[in-house]
């Protein structure tokens, strides 16, 4: 027999300031990270009507919650730090429509100990601003499949909101059509992924995407087959450029992602080291434009850049 799900007193103290807070700023939602199953219901005391999310990384962690109305929404970011998790957690709700794009939520999650609830942190998502969705991936017209579009798209925000050491970092990752895109395509130098069986080149493996932020830093692009493997890194693009027109401050890694994705119909995917931007590039135009900010990730249309040029 199982044993009964507990309700730390800490919890229920930080519902009680966590529903009071959401009242005065007439918030949306609570969301709430766990990593363990609790008493439902002592929890839905705790929150009253109150709109409740609940992020979990084991679907086990939130057995049983829905049937006292609360909504769930998993977290597969193994390898992340916390901001990281609860910025997806937040734009998986939003891309089920559990909160809306501009809303207010208030979080309560573990910041210092794991296994505890000890932060609370009020979430504004700006009006003006979007989340990328997997209905948008769906949107675009490419053979890619979804998983890996979404896998490439999650590692590239990453890079861009985390840099490497403290320092930013742009990179360029080009998925599908790789056979095509490598004839466009030569080594500038070491190629990281060079020697290593496909089974270890996978990119759904949080040990080759950790490896890939590792050496992003360096020069070039990596090539990813449509079925997640990672063909090869360090790539010179010199796909031709011609009938390209790309917004004012965008530079040679733009413009290489926007010619190889002109001339094959892979989709390449850039990250700004200016500012962490991340672009996916469709047929040489812009398609979806990522803002990967320190806490939640704010995700917006493409508009056109006033910044001077980055790599």
């Amino acid at each position: 027999m199982a044993p009964a799900a507990k309700f730390p007193e800490q919890l229920e103290a930080f519902c009680q300031l966590a529903v009071r807070l959401a009242e005065f700023e007439e918030a949306d939602a609570l969301l709430i990270f766990l990593e363990r199953a609790l008493d439902w219901q002592r929890l839905r005391d705790a929150t009253g009507s109150l709109n409740v999310v609940l992020a979990v990384e084991n679907d086990k962690h939130c057995a049983g919650a829905t049937d006292h109305g609360f909504a769930c929404v998993g977290v597969s970011l193994p390898e992340s730090s916390v901001q990281g998790k609860l910025a997806q957690a937040l734009l998986e709700s939003v891309a089920d429509d559990l909160l809306p794009p501009g809303g207010c939520v208030v979080a309560l999650y573990g910041g210092f100990e794991s296994g505890l609830i000890d932060s609370l942190s009020v979430i504004r998502l700006d009006e003006h601003l979007g989340r990328l969705t997997v209905r948008d991936l769906r949107q675009l017209e490419t053979r890619v499949p979804l998983d890996t579009l979404k896998t490439a798209m999650d590692l590239a925000v990453e890079i861009g909101r985390e840099g490497r050491e403290g320092k930013p970092v742009g990179t360029l990752l080009i998925v599908g059509d790789h056979r095509k895109v490598l004839k466009h395509c030569h080594p500038l130098g070491y190629d990281p992924v060079r020697g290593y069986n496909a089974s270890e080149r996978q990119l759904d493996d949080s040990k080759v995407r950790e490896a890939i932020k590792e050496v992003a830093q360096l020069d070039g692009a990596f090539v990813i087959t449509a079925d997640g493997t990672v063909s090869a890194g360090c790539q010179h693009i010199s796909a031709p450029a011609a009938d390209i027109t790309l917004s004012k401050g965008l530079g040679a890694r733009h413009w290489a992602a926007a010619a190889i994705s002109r001339a094959t119909s892979a989709i390449a995917i850039t990250v700004s080291e200016s500012n962490g931007t991340v672009r996916l590039f469709q047929n040489g135009e812009v398609m979806l434009r990522v803002e990967p900010f320190r806490r939640a990730m704010k995700w917006k249309d493409f508009e056109v850049d006033s910044s001077s040029g980055d790599g």
